[in-house]
């Protein structure tokens, strides 16, 4: 390439003067929100905030900013940026559901239909319009049943709704999805319509979600950080199938549960995963609840393994999912959605405290300071859950599991104690020695 051409961000420096090594000057970054996670950039030390075009290190970014310049960019090798090009194939609704389904089609292909059982954690689901007339064949075999409407592409429960009868869509249906005659008409907006969970897990007859939150660092191979803590976001109204309509008691969102004429925003209607699990062990007993915990990781590496191949992986790329899961009544939890974009606007001192120790954690696991060895299984509360295989957990990293043999335990520890300053201290003064050996 002549001097001066612009180079992909995926592309290498191969030849080129390498003036953006760290080494030991302060870490410059960019950040395109002013919520918690600038907070956590400003605080830390030897990192520097740059303004406007200035060069920099690590760029937590939106969404928009990343798919307009991502491919006119050159990126040294140290550089970190927020998002893998292409993470609406598993974000997006109707791509989430499309990729899992054709790797259990492939899974079942290879390994028979026994194995294609791990996959039933989705509901039943369609996309419209392209599959309005598969549902309408399905939706008459199941009379009477409750489905969900909701746009592939929003978010915070927007434009979403409930219904049991084919004419409550009809008008929906006309409105939007009639054939395109005119040219310069805009093409409707996708839908998936799935069928609803019923008999959700109840705790004080309120049905409740959890947010849980997975590190992406690599796709190829596969690397996955799985955090301790999240939250459990309940409704505000209690359950019920009577009042379909009632979207606080249907919906979980905080964007919607704030507007309930009860809300109350210092309590949020929300559990710690610590304070559910401690909950669930406490009715349900231990294993069952580790075999519920255990369906949740699941749900994790399976979505991920459907994407692994579509996702346009790159070094330089990292992507903090927030993964939605329902439990139903039986304990068994179901894949609502992934976001990737979660939340990270504070509702309250304590979403504060979380997002803020989940943020640092993660920016440690980055390791832009060059501090760590590289074989850490836990850093801050973040767990390694998958390495190109399962991670099992070490002899001193046993939270919340009761004693057994440490070779069939997995390295995940969701809701278990959080202690997550004190690991950090004995991490990074671990790591130190190792190399000055």
């Amino acid at each position: 390439m002549s001097k001066g051409t612009k180079i992909p961000g995926y592309m290498q420096g191969k030849g080129r003067n390498p003036r953006g090594i760290i080494g030991d000057r302060e870490i410059r970054y960019k950040c395109s929100l002013q919520n918690t996670i600038l907070d956590v950039l400003r605080g830390r030390p030897g990192w520097q905030e740059v303004p406007g075009d200035g060069d920099w290190d690590f760029y937590w970014c939106d969404r928009e900013w990343l798919h307009q310049n991502y491919d006119t960019m050159f990126l040294y090798e140290h550089q970190k940026i927020l998002h893998f090009r292409n993470h609406y194939e598993l974000t997006r609704k109707n791509l989430m559901v499309k990729n899992l389904k054709r790797l259990k089609k492939q899974t079942e292909r290879e390994q028979g239909k026994a194995e294609g059982l791990s996959f039933e954690f989705f509901p039943t689901t369609y996309e419209l319009p392209s599959e309005y007339h598969i549902f309408v064949e399905e939706f008459k075999k199941n009379p009477g049943i409750i489905w969900i409407m909701k746009p592939a592409a929003r978010a915070q429960g927007r434009g979403i709704f409930l219904f049991r009868r084919l004419k409550d869509i009809t008008d929906w249906k006309k409105g939007e999805y009639q054939p395109l005659s005119d040219p310069n008409r805009d093409a409707p907006e996708t839908y998936v319509v799935q069928r609803y969970i019923e008999n959700p897990y109840l705790i004080g007859g309120r049905k409740f979600d959890v947010r849980v939150y997975v590190l992406v660092v690599s796709y190829n191979p596969l690397k996955v950080w799985l955090y301790r803590s999240g939250f459990a976001r309940f409704s505000n109204t209690r359950f019920s199938l009577d009042s379909i309509e009632d979207t606080y008691v249907h919906l979980t969102n905080v964007a919607i549960q704030k507007n309930a004429p009860d809300y109350d925003p210092d309590k949020g209607c929300k559990w710690s995963t610590q304070q559910l699990r401690k909950y669930l062990s406490a009715k349900h007993g231990v294993d069952a609840v580790r075999k519920a915990y255990k369906g949740i990781d699941n749900i994790i590496i399976k979505s991920l393994q459907s994407v692994q191949k579509i996702i346009i992986n790159d070094k330089h790329c990292f992507e903090m999912y927030g993964y939605d899961i329902l439990f139903d009544s039986d304990l068994k939890p179901w894949l609502i959605e992934i976001n990737a974009s979660p939340s990270l606007t504070a509702s309250g001192k304590e979403d504060y405290e979380l997002k803020f120790g989940l943020l640092n954690d993660l920016l440690n696991v980055l390791d832009l300071e060059n501090r760590l060895t590289g074989k850490e299984k836990r850093i801050g509360g973040w767990d390694l859950l998958w390495e190109d295989g399962p991670i099992l957990a070490d002899d001193g990293n046993m939270e919340c599991v009761p004693n057994g043999n440490t070779t069939t335990i997995p390295n995940s520890f969701l809701g278990c104690h959080n202690d997550r300053k004190r690991q950090l201290r004995e991490l990074y003064m671990a790591a130190q020695s190792v190399k000055k050996t």
